[in-house]
């Protein structure tokens, strides 16, 4: 069964012909249960995301700040599987027909096995995956077996990152590019500054895919800011915190989808 790549670069370039920014948010499978994590998604996209990342949850998140650790750390503890996202994927998918990727780090994949998460992925209906520490040279089997099965392989660029580095990066990925706004982990700021107005710029230079930005997003007014340069406006802790924060589950749920209209009517004021 093929996955839903040509579903991610269509709604892309959907959003690019209504002359604004995707709206991408980011939740952990398993958060705060299984069940709970797929009702949150399906808020987030009743409210207005177009895609969703669905984090598969790690002892080590490298790139993740507290509050998507907190979260990583309850579903974790909650027992949550790689069965578990492959499942969250599908439930999210199919009730919503939206494009859902999953956003994972190298190392589950490889003790799990490239061609099995990939086959699976693919019968769930999953989009792709993003992978933000698989460096690309040694991405090749990953990227073969991704193809074959019609999923999108989705690199992290950041400011540090050289013109030239740029290029072999997104030559290599698909679907979209995804421009980390700052040096640093995920959370929410204050402002996300001009260093990822450039970073868009420079990997622009480089090729065609949709170039979408993530770290510090969480309001509104920073949506429709980097809305004003970028294809695509990622979102995870603003959604997390929100769910943490609730007293209970239809309150977290509620909160969910209220920012996600809140974030999909700010992306619309580029």
């Amino acid at each position: 069964m093929s996955g839903n790549i040509q579903l991610l670069n269509d709604t892309l370039a959907q959003a690019k012909s209504e002359n604004r920014a995707a709206l991408i948010a980011y939740l952990p499978a398993g958060f705060p249960t299984v069940d709970g994590g797929i009702e949150a998604i399906r808020a987030v996209f009743d409210g207005g995301a177009d895609v969703v990342e669905v984090g598969l949850p790690h002892s080590d998140p490298v790139l993740d700040g507290p509050v998507i650790q907190t979260a990583d750390d309850i579903a974790l503890r909650g027992g949550v599987r790689i069965a578990d996202v492959m499942r969250t994927v599908r439930e999210a998918h199919e009730a919503t027909g939206k494009p859902v990727l999953v956003m994972t780090y190298w190392n589950p994949i490889d003790r799990y096995g490239i061609a099995r998460f990939t086959a699976e992925l693919a019968e769930a209906g999953g989009a792709g995956c993003i992978l933000p520490d698989l460096p690309v040279q040694e991405s090749a089997v990953w990227r073969e077996h991704a193809e074959k099965h019609g999923l999108a392989t989705v690199f992290v660029v950041a400011p540090s990152s050289k013109d030239a580095r740029l290029g072999e990066i997104t030559a290599a990925g698909s679907g979209f590019v995804y421009a980390a706004s700052l040096m640093g982990v995920t959370g929410t700021r204050e402002s996300v500054g001009a260093q990822a107005q450039d970073l868009v710029r420079r990997t622009r230079a480089t090729t065609g895919l949709p170039v979408c930005v993530g770290l510090g997003v969480s309001s509104a007014e920073q949506a429709a800011e980097v809305a004003g340069f970028a294809d695509g406006v990622i979102v995870g802790s603003a959604f997390v915190k929100r769910l943490l924060d609730a007293e209970d589950r239809p309150a977290g749920i509620a909160a969910v989808r209220a920012l996600a209209g809140e974030l999909a009517a700010g992306v619309r004021k580029r």
